[in-house]
């Protein structure tokens, strides 16, 4: 098993402490209910909520950053925080995409199937790096290796296709009342076959599945006989099938100029 650990970045960004309380009404009670909520998961997955996200406006312009804790608080989503992330599809020679399960040690969406790697550019030089989206694919880059052992020597940044952009909000699921998601989501396609190697404590599982197995899914979601993260759910929907049928050339598809905004 390749496990890669690192230590997670404190950079201080220019939004303080102080200023997220006030901005977003984060009241002294509700930071001791989140305390207490989190005293009965995983300390790793703990130690992940201190790491520091780009905050965005409804333009994906950067407004500042705010630990990934913040970031997912509804106390914050619902007084606008929004923050970019990401989506990776990889998809093999067979055409077939890979699919994750989340861990159960996961605070938010445990145990769910989705895409293949989801996750946050960090509010570092090289992550912020909006040329060609390179920051984000760095990031992507970053937790294919840290979530599923795909080293970069697979998977150079120069085949991460970036594709579109999402915006989505959803509650926890189990809904905790707590945390959710307010995402600008960059869209990412890597055509590769690729050796996985997996991090239990983010990933339970991975398969391929191709364009029927994945249909299956959808309807056994639907009936509630397997649980899917609502964005890969959203995306699933509008977006996947018209892309998957076109692999050899995505690039018709390539819209940076809009941000589309999805609902459950």
């Amino acid at each position: 098993m390749n496990l890669f650990s690192r230590r997670p970045l404190f950079k201080k960004s220019y939004l303080s402490a102080v200023n997220i309380s006030r901005q977003y009404n984060v009241t002294a009670s509700s930071e001791e209910t989140v305390n207490s909520f989190l005293q009965s998961h995983d300390e790793l997955q703990q130690t992940y909520l201190k790491e520091v996200c780009i905050l965005v406006n409804e333009n994906d312009k950067v407004l500042g950053s705010a630990s990934k804790k913040d970031c997912h608080l509804l106390s914050n989503i619902n007084g606008g925080m929004l923050h970019r992330a990401f989506s990776v599809f990889l998809f093999n020679s067979k055409n077939e995409l890979l699919l994750q399960q989340r861990s159960n040690a996961k605070i938010t969406f445990p145990g769910m199937f989705t895409n293949t790697c989801c996750s946050h550019p960090l509010s570092t030089k090289l992550e912020m790096d909006e040329e060609k989206a390179m920051g984000v694919k760095r990031a992507a880059q970053r937790k294919l290796f840290h979530e599923l052992g795909i080293t970069p020597d697979q998977i150079p940044l120069n085949i991460f296709e970036y594709i579109t952009r999402i915006q989505y909000s959803a509650l926890n699921q189990p809904n905790d009342g707590i945390f959710g998601e307010n995402e600008i989501d960059y869209v990412l396609i890597v055509k590769r076959d690729v050796d996985v190697s997996l991090n239990y404590n983010e990933v339970q599982s991975y398969r391929y599945v191709d364009q029927e197995g994945m249909k299956d899914l959808l309807a056994k979601a639907e009936s509630g006989h397997i649980l899917l993260t609502p964005w890969f759910t959203m995306i699933c929907k509008e977006f996947l099938f018209k892309w998957w049928a076109n692999l050899k050339k995505t690039t018709d598809f390539v819209d940076h100029k809009n941000i589309h905004k999805l609902s459950q």
